[in-house]
């Protein structure tokens, strides 16, 4: 055969060989066993519900997704990353409910240039100095709503208050926020173990201090025993009570009259009219049977800003133009509006709810706006510019 024909040949051969589709793969942790899988399996509905809604495919483009249960654990969370990361070969990390989970995993994901996309978590140690082009926030940064809730109490004319979260990353986070934003005294200042059922003792601590209200941080089965307990020892009618990320619908059904009239703040609600929302809203009550709660929106929306941003970008092989298509944030939001801040978190409005049962139903309202557009305080330490 003369090296013309031949040369013919491995050309034609190679054309007849069909080159290998571009795939995308993410791995998706969260929080599935234990008591705190009250949160992470509705966060996995939801996202699951939201690859339904966009045909399956991130980007138009063939879907591999491998879920993790990180167990509430650093060391697992380390572990399922690192898998994820080094044998799974994906091209994003995303979920993570808890801080510290969070912080365990972001330099080990980030260093290896895979993208990390927190559908929850947002603690302030990698939001300002330590921010990371790989890193992106798509649910909110710790300090956010209790700033919020800061700011609505000194509104009111309240000036004592005794508050109170759990001992890790996000429950300092909480407290913080809300301290920068509120005027008043602070009657006491508690820190409970992550995970705590019972809260007698702190109760009759917090009746001795005798503050004008309460703020809490304590988010799924905590927020639930907490408040049931503080109805139970009969101070809701005497020392009203202040939340951010315990009283939603997650957590209602549960707490039922003992979280009734009592007020929160949030980056989103159930009721929030808009087309994303309303498909969003309606396609998990009916899939699932519940209504949803914000972990849930979040993880939705983890979805629609992934696809949104690898068909902007025309796929997950060219990272720079890929992450300049995640900085738009200009993706289809739950929220209605959302756009990213120099640091990859969010600018966002804080709505106001109040915990209300009619009809039969416990649900939270919208009462308005607190803060519009509101970005967190250390995306001014973050040295990033795009």
């Amino acid at each position: 055969m003369s090296k013309r024909i031949l040369g013919l040949s491995i050309a034609l051969a190679m054309a007849a060989t069909p080159v290998a589709a571009e795939k995308v793969k993410v791995g998706f942790i969260t929080t599935l066993s234990g008591g705190a899988g009250i949160i992470g399996k509705p966060m996995k509905n939801a996202f699951e519900l939201g690859l339904e809604h966009i045909g399956g495919r991130l980007g138009g483009l063939d879907t591999e997704i491998i879920y993790g249960d990180d167990k509430r654990k650093p060391d697992v969370a380390k572990q399922l990353a690192n898998k994820m990361v080094k044998k799974d070969r994906v091209d994003f990390v995303a979920g993570i409910i808890w801080s510290n989970l969070l912080l365990a995993i972001h330099g080990p994901v980030t260093r290896s240039k895979t993208f990390l996309i927190s559908s929850n978590a947002g603690p302030s140690a990698v939001a300002g100095k330590k921010c990371s082009e790989d890193f992106f926030n798509v649910a909110f940064q710790n300090d956010m709503m209790p700033e919020g809730m800061g700011k609505y109490m000194t509104s009111k004319g309240i000036d004592n208050v005794y508050v109170m979260a759990p001992n890790y990353q996000a429950g300092k986070d909480m407290i913080k926020g809300f301290k920068r934003m509120f005027k008043g005294k602070i009657a006491g200042e508690v820190y409970t173990k992550l995970g705590q059922k019972d809260y007698q003792a702190e109760i009759s601590a917090l009746r001795a201090a005798k503050p004008s209200a309460t703020y809490i941080f304590l988010p799924g089965g905590m927020g639930i025993n907490f408040v049931k307990q503080y109805a139970q020892a009969g101070l809701s009618k005497q020392i009203p009570l202040y939340s951010v990320y315990s009283v939603d619908a997650l957590t209602l059904p549960a707490m039922k009259e003992a979280a009734v009239g009592t007020y929160g703040v949030q980056h989103w609600s159930p009721d929030l009219n808009n087309t994303v929302n309303r498909r969003f809203v309606d396609g998990y009550k009916k899939k699932y049977g519940k209504t949803p709660a914000f972990y849930a929106a979040q993880a939705y929306d983890t979805v629609m800003f992934l696809d949104h941003a690898i068909r902007k970008a025309g796929g997950v092989s060219d990272r720079a133009k890929l992450r300049a298509a995640m900085r738009a944030g200009d993706f289809p939001t739950v929220r209605g509006t959302f756009k990213f801040n120099n640091n990859h978190f969010p600018i966002q409005n804080i709505y106001l709810r109040e915990a209300v049962h009619e009809g039969g139903e416990y649900f939270t309202r919208t009462k308005g706006v607190i803060l519009s557009a509101h970005g967190d305080a250390y995306a001014k330490d973050c040295g990033m510019k795009w």
